[in-house]
Formats: C-alpha cells, sequence, structure tokens
C-alpha cells in the first residue's frame, strides 16, 4: 500500500516518478499558477504536469524558483504541442519550454496528442533530447494501443508513460492492461471528470462509509489500479484534500463496484477523431 505523497512508480528505465502530482491545465499563468505550483509543493506535492498548450510554464517555473525546494528533489513534465511536432519543430519547441520553465532539464517530456502522420518524427526527437540527457523520460499522452503499438514498430526506445483521460467512467481496462505488460506507466488526466463524477451516488455512498471525500475516493481508486494521478486544483484546501489519500485503501469489492460504473464516456476529445481533424 502507498503510504505517502512522495511514493513513487519506477519508470521502465529506472526513473522514479511521483505516484500523485499537481496539474495546471487552465490555470492562469502568472500569481494564479504561481501559487497553486508553490502551495503544492509546501504540502508535500513533487510532481507538477503543465504543457506548452497551457501557456504557464513560465508561471511553474517561477514558483519551483521560489518553492525552495532542491530542483532535484522535484519532478516535472510538460508536452509538445501538435503544431509543433515533427522532427526540428519539436526540438525548438523543447528549447522554447525549457527556457520559459527556466530548468537545465527535464524529467518527463510527453506527445500531447498522436496527431496525424508526424508522431514517428516527434519521437525521434524526444530519443535524442532523451540521449542527450536533457529529459531524463519520454512519454507519449492521449495513446490508443494502436497509436503506441505503431509508434514502438520503429522506436528505439519505448515510451516510459502513457498519459490519458482515465476515471470510473472511461477505466480503459485494455489499454491499462497493455501498458502494464509493455511497461508503460499509465497516468490519468482528468481523474474527477472535470468534477461530473464528484456527486455519483456509489461515489458519495463510498466517501460516507470511508469518511472520505468523493474526490478523495476517486483518486485512492486511481492509485491502487497502479494508475498515476495529476488532479488539478488552485485552492490551497482542496489541494492538501486532494493528496489525503494515503492513509486508507478500498476494499476489492469497492473497487469493483467502482469500476462498474465504466461507460466509455469522455470529456476530452476521442484521440483517432483529434487525429482525424488534427492540422498538419
Amino acid at each position: 500500500m502507498l503510504k505517502t505523497l512522495q511514493d513513487a512508480t519506477t519508470l521502465h528505465n529506472g526513473v522514479a516518478m511521483p505516484w500523485f502530482g499537481l496539474g495546471v491545465y487552465k490555470v492562469e499563468d502568472g500569481s494564479e499558477v504561481i501559487e497553486a505550483v508553490k502551495t503544492a509543493i509546501q504540502n508535500g506535492y513533487r510532481s507538477i504536469d503543465t504543457a506548452a498548450l497551457y501557456g504557464n510554464e513560465e508561471g511553474v517555473g517561477q514558483a519551483i524558483k521560489e518553492s525552495g525546494v532542491p530542483r532535484q528533489e522535484l519532478f516535472i513534465t510538460t508536452k509538445v504541442w501538435n503544431s509543433d511536432q515533427g522532427y526540428d519543430s519539436t526540438l525548438q519547441a523543447f528549447e522554447t519550454s525549457i527556457n520559459k520553465l527556466g530548468l537545465d532539464y527535464l524529467d518527463l517530456y510527453l506527445i500531447h496528442w498522436p496527431g496525424k502522420d508526424k508522431y514517428k518524427e516527434t519521437w525521434k526527437a524526444f530519443e535524442k533530447l532523451y540521449k542527450d540527457g536533457r529529459v531524463r523520460a519520454i512519454g507519449v499522452s492521449n495513446f490508443k494501443i494502436h497509436h503506441l503499438e505503431d509508434l514502438m514498430s520503429s522506436a528505439e526506445i519505448k515510451p516510459m508513460v502513457n498519459q490519458v483521460e482515465y476515471h470510473p467512467h472511461l477505466t480503459q481496462k485494455e489499454l491499462l492492461a497493455f501498458c502494464q505488460r509493455e511497461g508503460i506507466q499509465l497516468e490519468a488526466w482528468s481523474p474527477l471528470k472535470q468534477g461530473q463524477l464528484l456527486s455519483d451516488p456509489i461515489i458519495n455512498k463510498l466517501a460516507e462509509k470511508y469518511g472520505k471525500s468523493s474526490a478523495q475516493i476517486i483518486l485512492r481508486w486511481d492509485l491502487q489500479n497502479k494508475v498515476v494521478t495529476i488532479p488539478k486544483s488552485i485552492k490551497e484546501q482542496r489541494i492538501i484534500e486532494n493528496a489525503n489519500i494515503f492513509d486508507f485503501e478500498l476494499s476489492a469489492e469497492d473497487m469493483e463496484e467502482i469500476d462498474g460504473l465504466n461507460k466509455d464516456e469522455r470529456v476530452g476529445p476521442d484521440p483517432d477523431i483529434f487525429e482525424r481533424d488534427f492540422k498538419s
């Protein structure tokens, strides 16, 4: 059983990645993101997940600087956006991101979406950044099984992480099993389905049973499925509450009951449709 907020999974290249972190999607650059990230770090978080698309890498970097926590204790993720996919443009996008963050290296760099036809070129750039020691781990986001199989058919280095939409209405069991077989760590974005799951009667019943919030029940379910999770919040109380999930364990029966909520329902785009509509 995971005991603390600093507990980590070991990626297939030996790098330790915290099981739990803070996501900053739609958090405004400047004071909003700076305060959220500093609050998280001050309360024991060590993993922060941003992306070029979010437009707040500078604020994240500022918060890291002001936090007073040594860089090597933190795990920082960002992502290359669709319009920057391709070999040379990915290398340029990386330089832009790392300069905005004010860091010497990244802990994890992800391809944000598969896109249409450039992710293999993009991956070659990722492999170069990894070999050059600019990034400690490389991975993908929103990749389905067929995308992963296609990428791995020509990749020299297998992705270490696949970050996808994952919550009790989208349990993605086949993808989770595939990633576990391949040694790819699955990571959840939108673990609370943008708050839509917080009023679910079964989740609420379990919250009462365990003396926890509905969000804590869902986030604990993630961890017990061996899925890294990065809920987003800008409120100090919620940032602290979300992480207070290391002092209880859901029973096997309760895990199954939550699994039973699956509807294969997304709040974000389907990667295949997004890929088809993607303008290269």
